[in-house]
C-alpha cells in the first residue's frame, strides 16, 4: 500500500522536527490540563477525574466541562458555588463526599441535566431548600445520608420526583418529610430513613410506591405505623411472584396494641423489633407476640361538666370533658342543634377536650354531646347548658303611639320623655354626646344588694343586631364609643345580682335613655394653615424682588460710572478738555474771586 499524504509530508519532515510535533498532538488530544494532585482518565468517550483526599478547600476552577465522572470525595470543601459545575451539561456522576459542605448556592447544580447520580453523605448540611437541587431532571440516585439536616422544604424533590430511585436521609436529625413528595416517587427503589428523629408517617404514603423493594425506618420514634397496601404486597397470591419487600422497623419506641395487628399477621422471618409499650409488653420480641394480645381500650369518659350548666346570656361557659383509652381518645362536640363543632369566632375545642363557648346565645340552650372515639370504640356523655335570658323591657301602658312610625329595634323601650316618663329613666343620664360615642352615667345602686356586674344594651333604631356590654359592679359610668354618626339610639343599663330566692342570676332595670349621635361635621382645613402658607410666600416673593431691583439699580450705576470714565478719556486723546467758565461753588476756605474766573 502507498504512504498516504500526512505519511509522506512526516517522512519528508527533517528530524528535529518530529518531537515537536509529537509534543503538539499530546497537547491537543488532552484538552485541558489536569488539576494538581488530580487523576484524569480520558477513556473515549468517558472522561473521569477523581480528586480524593488532595485537600481541596473549594472546587477546582481548571475542571474539563467536558467531564462525566467527577469525584471530589475526602477533602475539605466547605460550600458548593454557583458557577463550580456550570456547563458541565456532560456530567453523569458526581461524588462529594465526607467534606465539611454546608453551604450550597441556589441552582450550584442547575446545568448538570444528564446527572444520573449525587453523593453529598458525610456533610454538614442543615437543611435542603426548594431551589439547591434544582435542574436534576434525570436524577436517579441521591445520598444525603450522615449529615445535619433538621428540615427538608415539600419542593427540595419537585425536579426529580418521576425519576429518583434511591433516596438515602439516613442519620440526620429529621423530625418530619414532606411525605406528599415521597408519595409521587413513582419509581421508588430503595428509601433509606434510619436514624431520624422521625414519629410520624402519614396515611397513604407508600399507596404509589409499588416497586419500593426497602424501606429502613430503623431507630427513630415511631410509635406506630399507619396501614398501607405496600405492606401486604407480599401476602397477595396470584400466578406472578409479588416483588420481594424488606421494611426495617427496629429501634422505634413500638407502641403494641391493635392498630399495629395487622402488621403482625404478616409473615416475617426476622424477629428483631421489640414492644415498648403497653407495659405487660415491654422488650418483648414484636413477631413472638400472639395476635390475641395486641389489644386496644374502648375511651372512658373520666371528667365531665356537671350534669346542667347555667348561664346568662352573652357570657362564656366552659364545659370540661376528658377521656382515658388505648390509643388515647378524639374528643368531639355536638351542639344542641346537631352540628359538629370545632374552632370558630365563638367556640374553641382545647387540647384536653373542653369546649370554650365564647359568647352564649339562646340558640344554646339545650344538650351538647361529649364524643370520645379510638380504635376500640366511642363513649359519649350529655352535658345540659341553660342560658338564662336577659329581660326585655316593656313600654308603659300610658305611653301614647308615635306619630310616626319608629324603626326597628330589638329593645323595647318606653315612651318618648313626657308626662309619664318614669323614675328610672331619670336616673340614666346620657352626657357628653358626639357623633360616635356617649357618656352614661347612674347612681348607685343601694336596694339592690349583692350586685355581679351591671350589663349595657343598645342598638340603633335603623338596626336590628342588639349590642351587649358586661362592666364591673363597681362602675357608675361607662363610655360608648362605636356608634354611627347621625342615629337614634335606646339604651338601658340592668343591674345583674344573685337571687336568693332561687339561686338564679336576676336582672333589675337600672334605666333608659334615648338619644342622637350628632352627625359628621363638613371637613374643613385650618385657615391658620393657609394664612401662614400665604405670608410666607407673600414675604419670599417680596425679599425676591427686593433683591433684583438692587441687582439692577447696581447695574445701571456701575454701568454710568465706567460709560463717563471712558468718554472722558476718549476725548483726551484728540484735544485738551473745554474750560468751563461761569460756574460758581462755594467752599469752605476759598473766596468767591478765587472760585469764579
Amino acid at each position: 500500500m502507498a504512504p498516504g499524504p500526512f505519511a509522506s509530508a512526516l517522512v519528508s519532515l527533517p528530524p528535529a522536527a518530529l518531537p515537536f510535533l509529537l509534543l503538539l498532538w499530546a497537547g491537543a488530544s488532552r484538552g485541558q490540563p489536569c488539576p494538581g494532585r488530580c487523576i484524569c482518565q480520558n477513556v473515549a468517550p468517558t472522561l473521569t477525574m477523581l480528586c480524593a483526599k488532595t485537600g481541596l478547600l473549594f472546587v477546582p476552577p481548571a475542571i474539563d466541562r467536558r467531564v462525566v465522572e467527577l469525584r471530589l470525595t475526602d477533602n475539605f470543601i466547605a460550600a458548593v458555588r454557583r458557577r463550580d459545575f456550570a456547563n458541565m451539561t456532560s456530567l453523569v456522576h458526581l461524588t462529594l463526599s465526607r467534606n465539611t459542605i454546608g453551604q450550597v448556592a441556589p441552582g450550584a447544580f442547575a446545568d448538570l441535566r444528564a446527572l444520573r447520580a449525587l453523593h453529598l453523605d458525610s456533610n454538614r448540611l442543615a437543611e435542603v431548600r426548594g431551589d439547591q437541587l434544582r435542574g436534576l431532571g434525570n436524577l436517579r440516585h441521591l445520598i444525603l445520608g450522615n449529615n445535619q439536616i433538621r428540615k427538608v422544604e415539600p419542593a427540595a424533590f419537585d425536579a426529580f420526583l418521576s425519576t429518583v430511585e434511591d433516596l438515602d436521609l439516613s442519620y440526620n436529625n429529621l423530625e418530619a418529610l414532606p411525605w406528599e413528595a415521597v408519595g409521587q416517587m413513582v419509581n421508588l427503589n430503595t428509601l433509606t430513613l434510619d436514624h431520624n428523629l422521625i414519629d410520624h408517617i402519614a396515611e397513604g404514603t407508600f399507596v404509589q410506591l409499588h416497586k419500593l423493594v426497602r424501606l429502613d425506618m430503623t431507630s427513630n420514634r415511631l410509635h406506630k405505623l399507619p396501614p398501607d397496601g405496600l405492606f401486604l404486597r407480599s401476602q397477595g397470591g396470584g400466578p406472578k411472584p409479588p416483588t420481594p419487600l424488606t421494611v426495617s422497623f427496629g429501634g422505634n419506641p413500638l407502641h403494641c396494641n391493635c392498630e399495629l395487628l395487622w402488621l403482625r399477621r404478616l409473615t416475617r422471618e426476622d424477629d428483631l423489633e421489640t414492644c415498648a409499650t403497653p407495659e405487660h409488653l415491654t422488650d418483648r420480641y414484636f413477631w413472638s407476640i400472639p395476635e390475641e394480645e395486641f389489644l386496644c381500650e374502648p375511651p372512658l369518659i373520666t371528667r365531665q361538666a356537671g350534669g346542667r350548666a347555667l348561664v346568662v346570656e352573652g357570657q362564656a361557659v366552659s364545659l370540661r370533658c376528658r377521656a382515658v383509652g388505648d390509643p388515647e381518645p378524639v374528643v368531639h362536640w355536638v351542639a344542641p342543634d346537631g352540628r359538629l363543632l370545632g374552632n370558630s369566632s365563638r367556640t374553641r375545642v382545647r387540647g384536653d377536650g373542653t369546649l370554650d363557648v365564647t359568647i352564649t346565645t339562646l340558640r344554646d340552650s339545650g344538650t351538647f354531646t361529649c364524643i370520645a372515639s379510638n380504635a376500640a370504640g366511642e363513649a359519649t356523655a350529655p352535658v345540659e347548658v341553660c342560658v338564662v335570658p336577659l329581660p326585655l323591657m316593656a313600654p308603659p301602658p300610658a305611653a301614647p303611639p308615635p306619630l310616626t312610625e319608629p324603626g326597628s329595634s330589638d329593645i323595647a323601650t318606653p315612651g318618648r320623655p313626657g308626662a309619664n316618663e318614669s323614675t328610672a329613666e331619670r336616673r340614666l343620664v346620657a352626657a357628653e354626646l358626639t357623633s360616635s360615642s356617649v357618656l352614661i352615667r347612674w347612681p348607685a345602686q343601694r336596694p339592690v344588694p349583692g350586685i355581679r356586674m351591671y350589663q349595657v344594651q343598645y342598638n340603633s333604631s335603623a338596626d336590628d343586631s342588639l349590642v351587649y356590654r358586661m362592666i364591673p359592679s363597681t362602675s357608675q359610668t361607662f363610655l360608648v364609643n362605636d356608634l354611627a354618626a347621625g342615629r337614634a339610639y335606646d339604651l338601658c343599663v340592668l343591674a345583674v345580682y344573685d337571687d336568693g330566692a332561687t339561686a338564679l342570676p336576676a336582672t333589675r332595670v337600672v334605666g333608659c335613655v334615648q338619644f342622637t349621635t350628632a352627625g359628621d361635621p363638613a371637613p374643613c382645613r385650618p385657615l391658620r394653615a393657609h394664612f401662614l402658607g400665604g405670608t410666607m410666600i407673600i414675604a419670599i416673593g417680596g425679599v425676591i424682588v427686593a433683591s433684583v431691583l438692587v441687582f439692577i439699580v447696581l447695574l445701571m450705576i456701575r454701568y454710568k460710572v465706567y460709560g463717563d470714565g471712558d468718554s472722558r478719556r476718549g476725548k483726551g486723546t484728540s484735544r485738551s478738555p473745554p474750560r468751563v467758565s461761569h460756574v460758581c461753588s462755594q467752599t469752605n476756605g476759598w473766596s468767591l474771586q478765587e472760585i469764579c474766573s
